[in-house]
């Protein structure tokens, strides 16, 4: 089992770069090529190079989780499903923010809850570090950029509005090639954190 993570503190949503490196890797470039436009072309619009290349390093991890068929239906998709599919990497990449979308935001979909409050969050890093040792190392700062982030996430995908510092739920409506590419490649699970079924 893939161990507990605080690696995405370091992390934003980077919807535009991680739709460029996909774009890129589809047209059959390389990581190096890609690494050599990200660096000295400035692809990702990072002056400093030090940061672009940590950025680089994560949008990397982040897209080599997608297979061909995923990239697929993200280069035909709308913008909407796009950003859900990297939502869907994200969740790849990291156990705990996939656990954070199965136990509570699908949970609070399941539940017909109207808005995500910091106090669900609280409760789940609280739950998770009750069960785990790593996590219960953890500083409350780290556990408060964890929340912001995840909070951060979700906004930017869609998942959440907010409206006067109320984060409402909205589940994504989700495209059926997506979906069926989901069911088909064994993601189930996936399918009901990020549409909040059963």
């Amino acid at each position: 089992m893939e161990k507990y993570s605080s690696g995405l503190v370091s992390e934003s949503f980077w919807f535009i770069e991680f739709k460029k490196i996909i774009k890129l890797r589809n047209e059959s470039k390389s990581w190096d090529d890609i690494k050599n436009l990200c660096l000295n072309n400035n692809l990702l619009g990072i002056s400093k190079e030090y940061r672009a290349r940590r950025i680089y390093g994560y949008l990397k991890n982040r897209v080599n989780v997608l297979d061909e068929g995923l990239i697929n239906i993200f280069i035909n998709a709308d913008l909407t499903t796009q950003k859900i599919i990297n939502i869907i990497a994200i969740a790849k990449k990291n156990r705990l923010f996939f656990e954070f979308l199965y136990e509570v935001y699908r949970e609070k979909v399941i539940l017909g809850a109207v808005e995500l409050t910091d106090s669900d969050i609280s409760i789940f890093f609280k739950n998770k570090q009750e069960q785990d040792e790593d996590i219960s190392k953890w500083t409350d700062v780290t556990l408060k950029r964890l929340s912001s982030t995840y909070m951060n996430f979700l906004t930017d995908a869609g998942f959440l509005i907010v409206i006067d510092k109320q984060k409402r739920i909205a589940p994504p409506i989700l495209d059926i090639s997506l979906e069926n590419y989901l069911k088909d490649n064994g993601e189930k699970q996936m399918l009901k954190a990020i549409r909040g079924t059963d």
